[in-house]
């Protein structure tokens, strides 16, 4: 029997929240019904954060609650404070993101707060969302690099995944925010953050500016991870990390998991579809 990795879809959500103009509602619930019928179950739906400062994620609640009560799909949705999880408990959410950062300059120039203030501003949101019976994950962003401070120690992201485990995120995405990563730095990194938090707890997120997303996830498999995010077409960004290119691309992490026999339950040739249809809607070329 082939052993089972999870993919989690973050097009809809980080794939789109850097793009200059901001995608219609209806644009996005196509975009997410056709990652559903490709069989991906678990895809970021959107954020409840301010439209002032991403514009591009307005109408969240409108998308979530066109997925209300469907069965096999888990849509989480980024929320960052009690105010947004307010709004997004509101709209039907079953889980929730909170982000953190293991950088503290990327932490105030990203969401305006030091590390531990972050920290101390998500305790009352994981407590509510899971009293509330929603699932909490969590981000730790520049985990191999951070666009001001260079380098970012490996004890700090440990550490800060941690905490985030404490809170009770149920998982922990580890993201190579920059895309700076190689496959020595991932897997050093992941045995350091391993050593605080549970590997089956463990997921990785790369961006691919130089090319090396793939190869860091193959890396990072060989540690023991069974859980990827990515984006189909390779959408996505940072909008405070400048330079960044995209997300690695489903299309291709499918790619490599059938070439090892890992059962995804994913059709890559309808992933390239939607990532086909989104591309159009953004007046962009696709990759396939």
């Amino acid at each position: 029997m082939a052993a089972h990795f999870r993919i989690v879809e973050v097009g809809p959500r980080d794939g789109l929240q850097n793009e200059a103009s901001a995608v219609p509602a209806s644009v996005r619930i196509a975009f997410i019904e056709k990652l559903i019928a490709a069989g991906l179950t678990s895809i970021e739906a959107g954020s409840f954060v301010s439209p002032k400062w991403v514009p591009q994620m307005a109408g969240t609640a409108e998308v979530l609650q066109a997925f209300a009560g469907r069965p096999g799909v888990s849509l989480p949705v980024l929320v960052p404070n009690e105010k947004g999880l307010g709004a997004a408990l509101a709209a039907g959410a079953r889980e929730i993101a909170i982000f953190g950062a293991a950088s503290e300059t990327f932490s105030r120039k990203n969401i305006n707060c030091s590390i531990e203030e972050s920290l101390q501003r998500f305790k009352p949101v994981a407590e509510r969302a899971l009293a509330e019976g929603v699932n909490v994950r969590g981000y730790v962003s520049c985990v191999l690099g951070c666009p001001y401070e260079g380098r970012v120690p490996t004890g700090k992201v440990a550490e800060v995944a941690a905490r985030l485990f404490e809170l009770g995120c149920h998982e922990i995405s580890l993201g190579d925010t920059i895309g700076v990563g190689t496959p020595r730095a991932a897997r050093e990194m992941l045995k350091a953050v391993a050593e605080r938090v549970p590997l089956a707890q463990l997921a990785v997120h790369f961006h691919d500016t130089y090319g090396q997303a793939i190869a860091n996830i193959y890396a990072c498999m060989g540690e023991g991870v069974r859980a990827a995010d990515s984006s189909a077409g390779g959408l996505g960004g940072c909008p405070y990390a400048k330079g960044a290119s995209g997300n690695v691309a489903t299309e291709d992490v499918v790619y490599l998991l059938d070439g090892l026999g890992f059962e995804t339950g994913v059709d890559r040739g309808a992933v390239i579809e939607a990532s086909r249809y989104i591309h159009a809607a953004l007046g962009k070329t696709p990759r396939y």
